[in-house]
């Protein structure tokens, strides 16, 4: 019994990200383009999320920064998840949902990309970061899941939103994984061309 359950969250999983494929390839395509073109011409990518996408955040942050499949030099990406001084002193003195947006206002900058990632669509902090980088002149790369909630109201046409289509969180955010990693990939195809470094 304990291998059946074990088994039906593998196949759960294998089905949605094949279901999920042929609808998020476009968005997924055209988030690349957005970040690429944000990299080319010297500006930064900002992720935000809360929780399992907060992880989100630092593992994609991590991966361009770092490497990805490649040696390369350090992209600019950044989690505004990881400060604890910032995030409590907002969140102390101001709320928990300005915790993102106000670093947005600090360090975003016009021409700058936002990654916004919430499995709802609706954290209330995420929305009013997505927020303060349209304020800034920032194009948005949403990562949401069920309906895409009211990040998805937010997004104009040259943003890109990844709208995972499960209710259940743990897939959705199995799909944002495989997500951020095409997105990995193809920021250093973009970028470099040519074949992963053995």
């Amino acid at each position: 019994m304990k291998n059946q359950q074990i088994l039906s969250h593998f196949h759960e999983s294998a089905e949605l990200k094949m279901q999920a494929g042929e609808q998020l390839a476009e968005p997924i395509a055209q988030a690349i383009e957005i970040m690429f073109t944000a990299l080319s011409n010297g500006n930064k990518i900002l992720a935000c999320g809360n929780g399992g996408s907060a992880a989100d955040c630092q593992h994609f942050a991590a991966e361009l920064v770092g490497r990805f499949e490649r040696e390369r030099l350090p992209l600019p990406a950044m989690a505004l998840t990881t400060d604890s001084s910032i995030m409590t002193a907002v969140g102390n003195d101001y709320s928990f949902a300005d915790v993102f947006s106000k670093q947005v206002q600090a360090f975003g900058q016009a021409g700058d990309v936002l990654l916004a990632i919430s499995t709802s669509g609706n954290s209330g902090n995420v929305v009013q970061a997505v927020e303060a980088a349209i304020e800034r002149g920032m194009r948005i790369v949403a990562l949401t899941g069920k309906t895409g909630g009211t990040l998805g109201t937010l997004l104009g046409a040259t943003d890109a939103h990844i709208c995972v289509p499960h209710d259940r969180t743990a897939r959705i955010q199995e799909v944002h994984l495989l997500t951020i990693h095409c997105i990995c990939d193809g920021i250093d195809n973009a970028l470099f061309g040519g074949e992963v470094n053995e």
